[in-house]
């Protein structure tokens, strides 16, 4: 048993850079280099041609959190009660959809502008459940989500058998125009083979915290060195708390995933005629779920709140627990066809708005993303290296507006709150899982 992660193993390594060593001076540092540290490079190398950036990452560059998500490109979130249209909530839903399709259309243009290859599919995907009972408001939110610009259509019974392959799903909402599906892993190598010439990056170094000089620059601290610059820009993520901003009022949840073998030719057949697809569940802890371009089997079943990572015996008991999921999906697949197992991280906050900030003078930063990385996390690179640079934009301020991540309760009693919350949202996606 070990933790690897099957979309970085199959995106293949990029070459390794050194750790930093010794003092660094540069125009513009990024603290994380994920998909928004490595968009917000791209997006600095374009705006300050002349300028030196650097970029540090507390491992190898590309293979955190940003390859281990499951690789929905989300332009259109499925809508709660609250935010049907002619409900309160329909105008905000509006503004947050208007940010996902920006967000969408940003991870095209990357694609497209530094030739990445990374299994794209303009395909959308399912919000599906197995018990109809917790798919409600079916007709509200296909007129909701047309309204916002989204395809979507209704399935269940033998058309839905149809489209996945398994009997497992009874309802779902297929949702195209914008939502789409990727191999993470490749996408953010992709950005980080693209990185121009300007920007050089330090890979495996821990920075512990930043400092501000007397000459107004700053100065971030690794193990073996320091960068000192004129700007900062922390793409962490859930791990924010690591550069020394500790009130973005977001938290970190751990997930972990399986990929099995490619299905047989037998297997597969035995589907019917279907495409690669991708289904997300309508509970926060239901079953998110893909059939991959190369016939695989994804599966993600468990996201905790927790402190600590989890250990190889921890990921070998939720790895049985994808292996029900598989079961109830595809009744021939079992452990002995899983292989890969890994964890990553979301970062989360309590109103699933971001945390988007000048937090002082030269120093920026981001995080929450809320299970929507992919795209918003390539916009937020470069909306974020914009706001550094002194630019605006329309869509800019709709991001930083709709930035309220919400008040958060002091450690313990928000370790409590959380883990309560986290065993009745369990309790609710039980047949989802």
């Amino acid at each position: 048993m070990e933790n690897r992660c099957g979309w970085i193993a199959q995106a293949g390594d990029s070459p390794r850079r050194e750790p930093l060593n010794g003092t660094q001076h540069a125009d513009w540092l990024i603290i994380g280099a994920g998909i928004t540290g490595l968009c917000a490079a791209h997006s600095l190398a374009e705006m300050h041609p002349l300028a030196r950036i650097v970029v540090v990452d507390r491992q190898r560059a590309a293979q955190g959190a940003s390859a281990r998500n499951s690789g929905f490109v989300v332009a259109h979130e499925h809508p709660a009660k609250a935010e049907l249209q002619g409900n309160s909530g329909f105008a905000d839903f509006q503004v947050d959809t208007t940010i996902s399709r920006a967000a969408s259309d940003e991870v095209r243009k990357r694609i497209a502008r530094h030739a990445i290859d990374c299994d794209f599919r303009e395909s959308g995907y399912f919000f599906a459940v197995n018990d109809p009972r917790k798919l409600t408001d079916v007709e509200a939110k296909l007129q909701t989500l047309r309204a916002v610009g989204a395809s979507a259509q209704f399935l269940h019974g033998d058309q839905l058998i149809q489209k996945l392959g398994t009997r497992h799903y009874q309802a779902a909402i297929w949702c195209g125009n914008g939502n789409a599906l990727l191999q993470p892993a490749k996408y953010v190598k992709g950005l980080l083979d693209a990185l121009p010439e300007t920007v050089t990056l330090f890979e495996n170094t821990e920075i512990s915290g930043l400092q501000r000089l007397s000459s107004g620059r700053i100065r971030a601290s690794g193990s073996n060195g320091c960068v000192e610059a004129k700007q900062v820009l922390v793409c962490l993520n859930a791990f924010i708390p690591r550069s020394g901003i500790s009130d973005s009022g977001t938290f970190a949840m751990e997930l972990s995933a399986s990929l099995t073998r490619p299905l047989s030719d037998e297997e597969f057949q035995a589907l019917g005629t279907v495409e690669p697809w991708g289904v997300l569940s309508t509970r926060p802890l239901g079953a998110t779920v893909r059939l991959t371009p190369d016939r695989r089997v994804m599966i993600r079943n468990t996201a905790e709140y927790r402190s600590q990572d989890l250990s190889l015996a921890q990921l070998a008991t939720r790895r049985k627990h994808h292996v029900l999921g598989l079961q109830r999906r595809f009744p021939m697949l079992g452990e002995q066809d899983i292989q890969y197992t890994w964890t990553g991280h979301l970062s989360a906050s309590r109103s699933g708005q971001p945390y988007f900030a000048k937090v002082e003078e030269g120093v920026f930063a981001v995080a929450g993303c809320n299970g929507s990385g992919v795209a918003r996390g390539t916009l937020w690179g470069r909306l974020l290296a914009e706001l550094a640079s002194g630019a605006s934009s329309p869509l800019l301020q709709s991001v930083m507006q709709r930035a309220q991540p919400g008040w958060l309760p002091p450690k313990p009693f928000l370790d409590i709150g959380a883990m309560l919350r986290m065993r009745i949202e369990a309790s609710r996606a039980r047949t989802e899982i």
